[in-house]
């Protein structure tokens, strides 16, 4: 099994690298349509770009497609579907407590939720856009969270076993998660955002 995987492993690198640009742009069109398509699996996506374009440019690919991803999620749930599912729920007290709830989450709040790993962002997006979030609130909390979600996953999917053998990378990714707060706290202040 483990072969298997390696050999599937390695066409997908191979491939990716055969195409060139174009497989930048592939890796960029597949982390986008993952925040429509849940069923998609990020981590994988991520850690293909990690893989062929390096570091830093799998980062810089990922994070801003991640946050274009999301964005698009966010405006065609707010703009197509945000009235019509308001109606239907209108009289269902707890999915009206949740988005009361969501709703008054803070910019903080929202980054800390956004940069853990295992959040499914596609829920994320819908309960934003549901909860009439504003988009420069939700801007910039995934400018924010989005950095440590795509650092994380880069370095777990390129080394999961490395990870888990030595846990100093679970603790930079702890710590990250700790200056998203921080750094989200500050830009509330600086920006006076509720």
């Amino acid at each position: 099994m483990k072969e298997v995987l390696s050999n599937i492993y390695n066409f997908m690198i191979h491939f990716i690298y055969s195409l060139g640009f174009l497989g930048a742009f592939l890796g960029s069109i597949l982390i986008i349509c993952e925040s429509i398509l849940p069923f998609l699996p990020l981590f994988v996506f991520i850690t293909l770009n990690f893989q062929v374009f390096g570091s830093f440019l799998g980062f810089i690919i990922s994070w801003i497609c991640t946050i274009l991803g999301c964005l698009l999620s966010y405006y065609l749930i707010k703009k197509y579907f945000r009235h019509k599912v308001i109606n239907k729920i209108r009289n269902v007290d707890l999915l009206n407590k949740c988005l009361h709830y969501m709703e008054n989450l803070s910019l903080g709040q929202i980054t800390v939720i956004l940069a853990i790993p295992f959040t499914p962002a596609f829920m994320m997006n819908i309960a934003a856009a549901l909860a009439n979030i504003p988009l420069k609130k939700f801007l910039i909390s995934l400018i924010i969270s989005k950095m440590f979600l795509v650092y994380f996953w880069g370095i777990i999917g390129t080394s999961l076993m490395e990870s888990i053998r030595h846990p100093k990378s679970l603790i930079i990714v702890a710590i990250m998660l700790i200056l998203a707060y921080l750094l989200s706290m500050l830009v509330k202040k600086l920006f006076k955002i509720d």
